[in-house]
């Protein structure tokens, strides 16, 4: 591949969260501007996210995120919502990629190029770096809206993740719209609440 071939990163965010959308991105760096500080979103802190965030968009030649929401992940399941939402992040893109590169061990059907899976990629190649930033931060972004429109389970502190306030708080305020029926423990609590 010539070092001129659009190429992108794609990556998600919000995968094993109990409650909101998973985030998909999709990134094609300009070979001439680098960014300093990418990594796998999961090892840098917030506050170096963010500050990444509009350099990664500022700096890149296409970039695009996509939610897939919790209606979705339940009918499809995540693994599929999850690819869909990575084949809707490169089908955004407002310069086609030529080829891409996907996190992970799988492949979405129906892309407009050639594509390449990538185990540890987030490890390994700058653009799928920051396709992880931008799914990161834009799915953290948006659990905290969805804290304010339903208090009291703490989606701003948690996102959506399994932690024991997390657990307490569906104990004990039960599943409310933003929450993924298909997963454990909201199945069981859909289960055994009164008609």
């Amino acid at each position: 591949m010539n070092a001129f071939l659009h190429i992108a990163g794609v990556d998600e965010a919000g995968r094993g969260p109990l409650a909101g959308p998973v985030a998909c991105a999709a990134v094609i760096l300009h070979p001439r501007k680098r960014i300093k500080g990418l990594a796998d979103s999961k090892k840098l802190s917030p506050a170096r996210r963010d500050e990444l965030f509009p350099i990664i968009q500022h700096k890149a030649i296409a970039w695009h995120v996509v939610f897939i929401h919790v209606g979705e992940i339940d009918r499809l399941n995540i693994l599929q919502a999850t690819m869909e939402g990575m084949r809707q992040a490169i089908h955004g893109l407002a310069i086609a990629a030529q080829h891409a590169l996907i996190d992970g061990n799988c492949i979405p059907a129906g892309l407009p190029c050639s594509a390449d899976a990538v185990i540890g990629g987030d490890d390994l190649e700058p653009a799928i770096m920051a396709a992880s930033i931008l799914a990161k931060v834009s799915r953290d972004r948006h659990m905290q809206v969805l804290d304010a429109a339903h208090p009291g389970y703490g989606f701003a502190t948690h996102k959506g993740y399994s932690t024991s306030e997390h657990l307490i708080a569906l104990e004990r305020l039960g599943p409310c719209a933003q929450h993924r029926r298909s997963f454990e423990p909201v199945r069981r609590l859909l289960e055994v609440a009164p008609a």
